[in-house]
Formats: C-alpha cells, sequence, structure tokens
C-alpha cells in the first residue's frame, strides 16, 4: 500500500499527526488514546499497514464496512 493512502486513511479515521520522528511519522488515536509510527517508505507492506491499524484502534482499509448500532449486518431482503 502506498504511505499517503495509509495517511489518507488514518486522517479520515480521525487520527491526527502528532510529530516527525527520526525515520518514522507518528500518528495519534485521540480517541483511543493510542500512538503509532509510520515508516517513511513510499510502499508500506499491508501487514504493517495492518499493523497500524490495528495499533490506532481503526479499521483496516481492505475491511468491509462494519455494521454500527442499530445497524444489521445483514444483506438487506426485498420481497
Amino acid at each position: 500500500m502506498k504511505r499517503v493512502d495509509l495517511i489518507r486513511h488514518l486522517e479520515a479515521c480521525g487520527c491526527a499527526f502528532l510529530r516527525e520522528g527520526g525515520r518514522h511519522t507518528v500518528y495519534v488515536n485521540r480517541t483511543a488514546g493510542k500512538v503509532s509510527t509510520i515508516p517513511r517508505h513510499r510502499e508500506i507492506n499491508d501487514f504493517m499497514a495492518k499493523k497500524i491499524c490495528r495499533e490506532l484502534e481503526i479499521a483496516w482499509p481492505g475491511d468491509p464496512k462494519k455494521p454500527g448500532p442499530g445497524e444489521s449486518d445483514d444483506a438487506t431482503y426485498t420481497h
């Protein structure tokens, strides 16, 4: 996954830039109180991207949308 796409996803999920490190960028999810580092490479391995999302307690970009409160996870059936 491209680094810029991962950062867009993180920001869309409510994470914010915290600071630049030596070789990493640090992002924070203030609602969950979690911090993670993003390496400065053009391409980030999918396993690393999933780990970052898991650390920040946000959905992985490839996951289907999880149903919210009051929503059904079944497909809508109309007859």
